[in-house]
C-alpha cells in the first residue's frame, strides 16, 4: 500500500520505489543508494531518494497514529467495521485527525457539562428538527442543575454546537474559505510603537494568507513572539455561517431558531479558532520549508565553495582595542606560530606590525592571507596590502568562528590555546579547504540564512545535516588526513565509527588499502559497504582505492584492463585506451550502463576535487565606510547570503547591501539562486543609502 502511494504522488515507478524502501530498511544511506545503486532507482539522484524516504517515514508515522486512534476509539467501545475500515484507508494526516475528532477524549467543555445534566436527548430533539414544540419538550429536562427551559435549551445548543465544530464536512468547508480567502492581519501592540520600530512596516498590515511570502510571515510571527505585533487570520464570518446553516438546517424546520443560534456559536467559538490555528499552523510550515530550502542552499554552496587547497597560510582574526590575533598554518592547517598586532587604534603601532608581517611571510614562505571579514576586517585587508608582499590576500567569512573557538571540538584541539588563537585558526582553515573546517560548527551558527532562528529547529538540524552528509560525501576524504568531525559524516559511519577510524590510524599508521578499514573497532560488512566508495587511500597499494569507484566494482576495471592487454595502472593512467572501452559489453543482469558510466567518470576524474579553486579578490580601495558611497558608483563585492527576496553583497563598509531579487538581472527572476551563488564575486551599483537606517540599496541591472 505504502509503496503505491509514493509512486503515485511522487511520479516513480512502483518497482524503483520498492527497491528504495528496501535499501533504507536495509540501512542504506541516501548518497550511497544515488551513488551506488542506479540500477536499482533508475537512477533517481539524492532529491529523489530523499523525497522517497521523507514521503516512506510520513507515512509510517500516520500508521503508527492509526494504531494509536483504532485503539481508543475500540477502548471506547464505539469502533464499528465501517469506521475501521475508513481509518484503514485514510493516509490524509488532517482527514484522519478529522475522523478522529468525536471520539477524541477531551477536556471538561461546555457540551460534556450538557450531557453531564442528561441534555443530549433534548440535543438529540433539536437536531433531528422534526418535534414542533422544542420548549415543551425541554420542561422534562429541568432539574436542580437546569432551572429553567432556556438553560436546558442552551446546554443542548452547546452540544450541537460541538457536533458542528467536530463534523468532517463542517471542517473541510471552513478549512477550504480559510486556505482560499484568509486574511492575514498584523497590528501594533499599543504602547509598543517606539520599541517595535523594526517591524513598523506590519503596523498596519494585511494580506491574503496564501500569498503572503515566507520572509513576511516569519517577520511577523517574530514581531508577535516579541510582544511588538498582534497577528490574526480571518474570514468573512457571515458567509461561513451561511453555508453551514445550508449544510445543517432544514428551511422550514421548527428547530430553525436553535439549530442557527447552535451553528454560528459552533462556529464563532470552536470552529473558526480551530481552523485559524490550523491555518496558521500551515503557514508557518511553508515559510519554514521555503526558509529552511533557503537556508540548505546557502548551507550547500558555502560547503562547496572554492578551496584553496594545500598552501601555507597566514590568517588574521582582526580587532580594533584588543589587536588582531595572527596565525600562521602549514598547507595541511597545522598551527606552528601565532602572534598579535596592533596596526589599528588606538596602538596604532602599523610600523611594527609591517616588520612583523613582513617577517612571517618570509621565515615561513606564506603563500597566501586570510583575513576575517568582521570588525576591522577591511582595515586589516587595506593595511596588508599596503605592504606590497609576493601573497595573495583572501576576505574570509568568519561567522561561526567564535562558536567554533569556544566549542569542545576546538578545545579537544588546540587544549592549550585561548579562544582567540582558535578563531584565527578557524579563519585560516577555512581559505584552505571550507568543508573540511565548517563541518565542525553548528550549521545553524554558520549564518546564511534567513530567519534561522524563527524555524522549526527540530526540522531544520535534519535538512541541515542532510546537507552536510551530501556535500562531505560528494567530495569524498583522504581517510589518512581526515578529521573525526568529516569521517563522522561519511556515509555508514557516525560519531563513533569515525573516532575508532582515528584512533586506529595513530596506533597503526596510515591505512594502505581500503581493505583495511575493515580491522577498524566495528566496523563491519555492511559499515564498510556504505562508506568505502567516499573514502580515498591516496598512495596506497590499490590504485583503484584512491578514485571513487566502489571496491564492489574492482573486478569489472580489472576484467576492462585484461581486455585492452595492460596493467591495472596502466588502464587507470590512459584515458584514450578508456575511451576505447565498449560498455555494453560489461553489462550483466546485476550490472547496468549507469554504474559503468559512473566508473569510467571516477577514473577520469579521480584525484580531482569537484570544487573550483579560491580566487583572490579585492574590494574597491576608495571605499571603506558607507558615508563614501554615492548613488551610481559601480563597485565590486562577493554575495555573502541569499534570501528569498533577494541577495545580500560585501561591498566592504561593514554593512552589506540587498540586492532586491527585482534587481538582480535585466530578465525576471523567480528565484535568486538561478543568478547568484554564496561567495561569488559580482559588479553592482549602488542605487539608494539609507544612513539613519544604515541600508544599502543594490543593483546589477545592466552590469
Amino acid at each position: 500500500m505504502l509503496i503505491k502511494i509514493i509512486s503515485k504522488e511522487l511520479g516513480f515507478a512502483p518497482d524503483k520505489v520498492k527497491n528504495v524502501v528496501e535499501l533504507l530498511d536495509g540501512g542504506a544511506t541516501i548518497p550511497f543508494i544515488s551513488r551506488y545503486r542506479k540500477e536499482a532507482t533508475g537512477s533517481m539522484d539524492e532529491v529523489a531518494v530523499g523525497s522517497v524516504k521523507d514521503m516512506y517515514e510520513r507515512l509510517k508515522t500516520i500508521l503508527q497514529r492509526k494504531e494509536t486512534i483504532i485503539a481508543t476509539i475500540d477502548e471506547q467501545g464505539k469502533l464499528t467495521p465501517e469506521l475501521k475500515q475508513r481509518i484503514d484507508n485514510c493516509f490524509d494526516a488532517v482527514e484522519l485527525e478529522d475522523i478522529y475528532l468525536p471520539y477524541r477524549p477531551k477536556r471538561r467543555t461546555r457540551a460534556t457539562i450538557a450531557k453531564e445534566r442528561g441534555l443530549e436527548p433534548l440535543a438529540d430533539v433539536i437536531w433531528l428538527q422534526q418535534h414542533n414544540d422544542v420548549k415543551g419538550r425541554a420542561r422534562s429536562f429541568i432539574t436542580a442543575d437546569v432551572p429553567t427551559v432556556d438553560d436546558a435549551i442552551a446546554g443542548a445548543c452547546d452540544i450541537i454546537a460541538e457536533r458542528v465544530s467536530e463534523d468532517e464536512h463542517a471542517r473541510s468547508t471552513v478549512r477550504r474559505l480559510f486556505a482560499r480567502n484568509g486574511v492575514l492581519s498584523s497590528k501594533v501592540v499599543k504602547g509598543k510603537e517606539g520599541d517595535g520600530i523594526k517591524y513598523s512596516d506590519y503596523y498596519e498590515w494585511q494580506e491574503n494568507v496564501a500569498r503572503i511570502s515566507s520572509h513576511r510571515l516569519l517577520a511577523i510571527m517574530r514581531g508577535e513572539e516579541e510582544g511588538f505585533l498582534r497577528m490574526s487570520i480571518t474570514i468573512d464570518s457571515d458567509d461561513a455561517t451561511e453555508r453551514l446553516c445550508r449544510q445543517f438546517v432544514k428551511r422550514f424546520s421548527p428547530s430553525r431558531e436553535y439549530m442557527e443560534l447552535a451553528v454560528a456559536d459552533g462556529y464563532k467559538r470552536l470552529l473558526a479558532p480551530s481552523i485559524e490555528n490550523e491555518t496558521r499552523g500551515n503557514a508557518k510550515q511553508r515559510a519554514d520549508d521555503e526558509a529552511i530550502a533557503v537556508f540548505a542552499e546557502n548551507l550547500r554552496q558555502l560547503l562547496m565553495s572554492s578551496p584553496l587547497g594545500q598552501k601555507r597560510v597566514l590568517a588574521i582574526d582582526p580587532g580594533f582595542r584588543t589587536g588582531c590575533k595572527v596565525v600562521v598554518l602549514d598547507s595541511q592547517g597545522n598551527l606552528i606560530h601565532h602572534t598579535v598586532i596592533y596596526p589599528h587604534p588606538p596602538q596604532n603601532d602599523r610600523e611594527g606590525t609591517a616588520r612583523i608581517i613582513t617577517s612571517l611571510v618570509k621565515d615561513y614562505a606564506i603563500e597566501a592571507f586570510a583575513i576575517g571579514n568582521g570588525t576591522a576586517g577591511r582595515e586589516t585587508e587595506d593595511f596588508v596590502r599596503s605592504l606590497g608582499l609576493a601573497a595573495d590576500i583572501f576576505s574570509v567569512n568568519e561567522d561561526g568562528a567564535s562558536v567554533y573557538s569556544a566549542s569542545p571540538v576546538a578545545r579537544e584541539e588546540f587544549p592549550n590555546e585561548d579562544v582567540t588563537v582558535r578563531g584565527a585558526v578557524s579563519i585560516g582553515r577555512r581559505l584552505i579547504d571550507p568543508l573540511s573546517e565548517l563541518v565542525k560548527i553548528e550549521p545553524r551558527s554558520i549564518g546564511v540564512g534567513q530567519y534561522q532562528h524563527s524555524v522549526d529547529q527540530g526540522k531544520l538540524k535534519q535538512r541541515l545535516d542532510v546537507v552536510v552528509e551530501s556535500c562531505v560525501n560528494k567530495v569524498g576524504v583522504n581517510v589518512n588526513t581526515a578529521t573525526k568531525q568529516i569521517l563522522t559524516h561519511i556515509s555508514g559511519l557516525g560519531p563513533v565509527l569515525a573516532d575508532n577510524i582515528v584512533k586506529y590510524r595513530a596506533a597503526n599508521g596510515d591505512f594502505r588499502t581500503r581493505k583495511e578499514l575493515l580491522n577498524v573497532p566495528r566496523l563491519g560488512n555492511k559499515a564498510y559497504e556504505q562508506a568505502a566508495g567516499f573514502l580515498r587511500v591516496v598512495g596506497g597499494e590499490n590504485p583503484l582505492d584512491s578514485t571513487a569507484v566502489h571496491p564492489e566494482s574492482y573486478n569489472i576495471v580489472i576484467k576492462m584492463a585484461k581486455d585492452c592487454g595492460v596493467s591495472l595502472e596502466q588502464f587507470i593512467a590512459d584515458g584514450e585506451l578508456r575511451k576505447k572501452i565498449e560498455l555494453s559489453h560489461y553489462v550483466t543482469d546485476k550490472v547496468g550502463l549507469p554504474t559503468l558510466t559512473d566508473i569510467m567518470d571516477a577514473l577520469n576524474k579521480r584525484g580531482l576535487d569537484p570544487r573550483e579553486q579560491a580566487k583572490a579578490f579585492s574590494f574597491d580601495p576608495n571605499v571603506h565606510e558607507i558615508d563614501d558611497l554615492r548613488i551610481g558608483m559601480v563597485l565590486p563585492g562577493l554575495v555573502s547570503n541569499i534570501t528569498a527576496f533577494g541577495a545580500f553583497v560585501n561591498i566592504g563598509v561593514h554593512q552589506d547591501g540587498l540586492v532586491h531579487i527585482s534587481q538582480l538581472a535585466d530578465k525576471f527572476v523567480s528565484s535568486p539562486g538561478d543568478v547568484v551563488k554564496l561567495g561569488q564575486q559580482v559588479m553592482v551599483r549602488v542605487v539608494e543609502v539609507d544612513l539613519k537606517r544604515r541600508r544599502i540599496s543594490l543593483s546589477m541591472k545592466s552590469l
